[in-house]
């Protein structure tokens, strides 16, 4: 019973809260919302326009002696239509004067209903028989144009009430001339009234309001969810490159750890000497300043020359190319990578010394290719995207590497002549063979593509 409780207490909240959400969550929400009124305002008036052009060409209909209210009531909604229009625009509507739209929408038609009575000079039964009270269903689903089932319950209501006060004058005006009837024949051609009749309009009327609300209540669930995923697919794409984001939130089934594909590719290697000697003595936030400044830098070439970042390590960056796309001319890209990573550092010693960096910021990298694995590894609840294989290895030992080199771009000549079958052309590099490099287990013939 207790949840069921909390169930008509949301319903009638309009959804599930919005406290639980981000503040950038639930701002999104809110600007649908703001939307979706700027559309109802606008469908209203594309109504009014519809009903007003269809009234000035089609023929008044026979036996309408009385005051013709119609003009007067299309005139006042268009007004009323365009202002609340004009308004939402200029700033946001306040709830209650989307509460008093609703009752001024109601109150036209509830209004325009009574009038025939008059204009038609019938007694007010004669009123519960026109076909316009099936526009209320229209009033209705504008509202649901918002996803707040709330408002349509308030549709709902009001056109429940404005009926029903409708039947009420019907049966105590003019006594003499009405009574209450059980046959329907009657019900059609005399001032009479069918209980039943009405009873069944206004439970029409409760039930597509009710289960109109209950689908909106459930389509806002789903909204909220909708909107929080869309949020957290926005920023998982500054986490990740924009084909691996989607390739995440784009799984057909649940990833699992494990799962990867095999590519040729290219893996660049880039850090800054001296790093932790120099950091460990400078303010926590300048060297965050320093690091955002120099990623910043790094990310934008590494992305021109196509290639992805695939971790920032520290001061360490990892990027891949060919892995998360295949591509035919990797190692070409990725060297033209390093050695324009190489040149904009040296040329942008102005904006990490306004950063905080004592002296010159010097980088040193390398690039290896080879078969790698692209995937998902870690445990159920726990996964992590990465790049797997031993050009990774390989391009990480020749970055250290550079240090006893004394150079600040590295290569292996394997990758420097793949480079070039694929189109490469860059400086004469100082080829050296047969290196020991620690960590791997042959010698390895080197091309230093900068010198420190």
């Amino acid at each position: 019973m207790a949840r069921i409780g909390d169930t008509i207490r949301s319903f009638l909240r309009g959804g599930p809260s919005e406290r639980d959400l981000p503040e950038r969550v639930r701002l999104e929400i809110h600007q649908q919302e703001i939307a979706s009124e700027r559309l109802i305002g606008w469908v209203q008036l594309g109504i009014v326009v519809f009903f007003a052009s269809l009234y000035a060409i089609a023929p008044r209909a026979d036996g309408g002696s009385g005051f013709n209210f119609v003009p007067l009531a299309l005139g006042g909604y268009f007004l009323f239509t365009v202002l609340r229009l004009v308004l939402s625009y200029r700033f946001e509507l306040p709830k209650w004067y989307l509460f008093l739209s609703i009752v001024a929408d109601m109150a036209l038609l509830v209004g325009l209903i009574f009038s025939f009575h008059i204009q038609y000079g019938q007694h007010p039964t004669f009123y519960l028989k026109t076909p316009t009270l099936m526009y209320v269903f229209i009033f209705i689903a504008l509202r649901a144009l918002r996803f707040d089932p709330r408002f349509v319950l308030a549709s709902g209501g009001v056109a429940v009430l404005g009926w029903l006060g409708l039947v009420a004058y019907a049966v105590l005006a003019d006594m003499d001339r009405m009574r209450v009837t059980r046959n329907y024949v009657e019900y059609l051609t005399g001032n009479t009234i069918l209980i039943g009749a009405e009873l069944d309009k206004t439970m029409v009327i409760l039930v597509v309001t009710i289960v109109l609300g209950a689908a909106l209540y459930r389509g806002r669930v789903m909204l909220f969810e909708a909107i929080r995923e869309h949020a957290a697919a926005s920023d998982l794409r500054r986490f990740f490159a924009p084909e691996v984001a989607a390739s995440i939130t784009g799984a057909e089934a649940t990833l699992q750890a494990g799962e990867g594909k095999v590519r040729e590719a290219s893996i660049l290697y880039l850090d800054i000497r001296s790093f932790t000697s120099t950091a460990n003595a400078m303010p926590p936030e300048t060297v965050m300043s320093v690091l955002a400044a120099y990623q910043d830098v790094a990310l934008k070439i590494i992305s021109q020359e196509g290639g992805r970042v695939d971790k920032f390590l520290g001061d360490g960056i990892l990027a891949t190319f060919g892995a998360v796309t295949p591509t035919r001319t990797h190692a070409a890209d990725a060297l033209r990578a390093l050695e324009r990573l190489v040149q904009a550092i040296e040329l942008k010693q102005d904006l990490f010394s306004a950063a905080g960096w004592p002296g010159p910021l010097r980088v040193g990298g390398a690039v290896s290719s080879g078969t790698v694995m692209v995937g998902t590894v870690g445990a159920s609840d726990r996964l992590e995207f990465t790049v797997i294989g031993d050009a990774v290895n390989r391009a990480a030992k020749l970055e250290d590497f550079n240090k006893t080199e004394r150079s600040s771009a590295l290569t292996d000549r394997a990758t420097y002549d793949l480079a070039i079958r694929q189109g490469y052309v860059g400086g004469v590099p100082d080829f050296r063979p047969d290196k020991m490099v620690p960590g791997l287990p042959n010698a390895v013939d080197l091309a230093v593509l900068a010198r420190s």
